[in-house]
């Protein structure tokens, strides 16, 4: 039974399938922090220096979004509900030591257990760049350690557990594409609804990392579609066009979206592949099957539930035969 009224079922797969079958789901997701995060390396922000636009050609320092960062919260998020809802519990699957094989999580973002064998995952995530330049971006603090008293200072000595360290500034925007290989229905909901959900990114997420995902649209097409850098690229062009910038001020959250939706439709009308595209008003439709979905137990049980049968289906077809029927020889 679909659970989806407003996508055509051509646009998916009955079942996952062991080869690729050419379908893709992009999902075009627009990344704005909300407060303080940190994307490091090595204990520096992670940034790449790039042309400011397609057409604006000066170079500028811009904050990168690794891919990691991104995917491993997101996957993190749908094991915690496939948990909840008691797909699979911590004993038989735990992430990065034990993987059970057989549920969503790990058929649909993949595993890897040495010589026990290995699935590749079907989400595929590049890094993000921020629109604004490094130094618009980022701001330097001061961290400290106080003692039991609230204070820096105990029995007249004074600590030294004082450190500095750079974090992303609030509502800075990384325009992201999340891209799903040959969705079932089940799957897309699944992957999608991860994305709605996760709301920590990055280092220190008990603390900080707070960051929001704005989903302005979906393509479904027949072949991968324009990176990231790209979209980020014609982005700022539109922007700088229309002069939105503002420095010291954060970008406007509407100017942004309006712009990445023009830039995505622009960039998609030059593509050489098939695709259908839902962005703005045509998403809409689609954000509010979903949020109905999502609203009641039932229906996060009904996304996991038809998730979890195609899993389980897949593992039993095509990595459990395959080992046991090896054992018999």
């Amino acid at each position: 039974m679909s659970l989806l009224q407003s996508i055509k079922p051509n646009f998916f797969h009955t079942e996952i399938p062991s080869k690729p079958m050419g379908k893709y789901a992009h999902f075009l997701t627009v990344r704005v922090t909300e407060s303080y995060p940190l994307f490091q390396t090595d204990g520096e922000l992670n940034k790449a220096r790039v042309t400011a636009g397609v057409k604006e050609k000066d170079l500028i320092s811009r904050l990168a979004m690794f891919k990691r960062k991104q995917s491993t919260p997101e996957r993190l998020v749908g094991r915690e509900l496939l948990r909840n809802y008691e797909f699979m519990t911590a004993e038989e699957c735990e992430y990065n030591e034990k993987f059970a094989m057989d549920n969503p999580d790990c058929i649909v973002y993949g595993f890897a257990i040495g010589d026990s064998g290995s699935e590749k995952s079907k989400v595929v995530v590049d890094t993000a760049f921020s629109i604004t330049p490094f130094d618009e971006s980022h701001e330097t603090f001061t961290l400290n350690a106080p003692y039991e008293s609230g204070t820096m200072s105990k029995q007249g000595a004074v600590t030294s557990r004082i450190n500095s360290q750079d974090h992303i500034r609030p509502q800075v925007f990384f325009p992201s594409i999340v891209t799903l290989k040959d969705p079932t229905e089940a799957t897309f909901l699944y992957v999608m609804n991860n994305i709605l959900r996760t709301r920590h990114y990055g280092a220190q997420t008990t603390r900080t990392g707070r960051l929001r995902n704005e989903l302005i649209g979906v393509v479904f097409a027949d072949g991968e579609i324009v990176s990231n850098l790209r979209w980020t690229q014609a982005i700022y062009d539109l922007m700088l066009e229309s002069k939105k910038f503002n420095p010291p001020d954060p970008l406007s959250e509407s100017d942004v979206v309006d712009a990445a939706e023009q830039a995505i439709t622009q960039l998609m009308s030059e593509e050489f592949i098939v695709h259908t595209d839902f962005i703005g008003e045509d998403f809409h439709a689609i954000l509010s099957e979903m949020k109905e979905l999502t609203a009641s137990e039932t229906g996060v049980r009904s996304i996991l539930a038809a998730a979890d049968q195609q899993a389980k289906s897949y593992y039993q077809t095509y990595i459990e035969k395959p080992k046991s029927s090896n054992k018999k020889k």
